[in-house]
């Protein structure tokens, strides 16, 4: 994209008066040179392969090969049909569909990275489930997507999307400000608020480190989903309402930069530091890999 930071596209909106998924369906058709259309088309198979993947995890409880992971989905899906949940059915969908997704993923199943596997049901669970209870049409849902992948690509120019690299603030953090942002956008905020809720979600979530148990995309992961798909929905909310983030996008993703640098190597996907050593994790790691004492 020839926009590099957040300050430049709020710039290019307000001078086109245009909304953020214009000018990326654009930049994109430009690139590809293809038209508009072919890009929207694109990102409905997006679209759909993350409502499939809802559809196949609701649907499964199918352990993964650790046996740790697997039938939290549907454990919330029981609870649900004796006692709703206290936020409602906007939450009640938005977790299980999160944890869905997330599950599917760890059977191998076919997912979208948005923008990583291990983040994979931020996104999904914010867009279907609050489209299927609000009646959202497609068309905005398309522009929700496209505008939480115009987030997730202008953080990346600056900080790679990896918790190897920045921890999980870096995956379920900017995950949680992509679906922040396209929540914003189907619910018809305008470009500033849309980049608001982005903002209040990333720096509510700096710091968080990525510590998987035994090196797999499980534990603390799939649950982790859940969490920053409701955080999400805080952050739109309070955008949406006119809350603001005192400091810029921009610089949130620089600082985002900074405290993945500053971040010990312990804590970034190693599997050295953190929850992975606590005294249980070392327990599971014995026997999930055999080890001797």
């Amino acid at each position: 994209m020839g926009i590099f930071s957040f300050t430049e596209l709020a710039s290019a909106c307000r001078e086109q008066n245009k909304h953020i998924y214009e000018i990326a369906q654009e930049e994109e058709a430009r690139i590809a040179e293809v038209d508009t259309e072919t890009i929207r088309l694109r990102t409905l198979e997006n679209l759909t392969a993350m409502k499939d993947a809802i559809k196949n995890g609701l649907k499964s409880k199918e352990k993964s090969i650790s046996n740790w992971c697997g039938d939290d989905c549907a454990k919330l899906q029981t609870q649900y049909k004796k006692h709703s949940a206290i936020f409602g059915k906007v939450f009640e969908k938005i977790t299980e569909y999160a944890l869905a997704t997330a599950e599917e993923n760890l059977r191998m199943g076919r997912i979208v990275a948005c923008p990583t596997a291990g983040s994979c049901g931020i996104v999904p669970s914010v867009i279907v489930a609050v489209s299927e209870e609000l009646k959202i049409p497609e068309k905005k849902q398309i522009d929700g997507l496209l505008t939480a992948g115009t987030i997730g690509l202008l953080i990346s120019n600056k900080v790679q999307l990896a918790g190897a690299v920045a921890g999980c603030q870096a995956e379920c953090g900017v995950a949680s400000a992509m679906a922040a942002g396209a929540l914003t956008e189907m619910l018809g905020g305008g470009v500033n608020k849309v980049i608001q809720a982005s903002a209040l979600a990333l720096k509510n979530i700096l710091g968080l480190t990525c510590d998987p148990v035994c090196g797999l995309v499980e534990v603390p992961c799939i649950k982790r989903n859940a969490f920053l798909a409701v955080h999400a929905v805080t952050a739109s909310e309070l955008a949406r309402c006119g809350v603001e983030s005192k400091i810029p996008l921009d610089e949130i993703v620089d600082t985002l930069k900074i405290t993945g640098q500053l971040m010990s190597p312990m804590l970034k996907e190693t599997s050295q530091g953190g929850l992975a050593k606590t005294k249980t994790a070392m327990e599971l790691e014995k026997v999930i890999f055999r080890k001797k004492s």
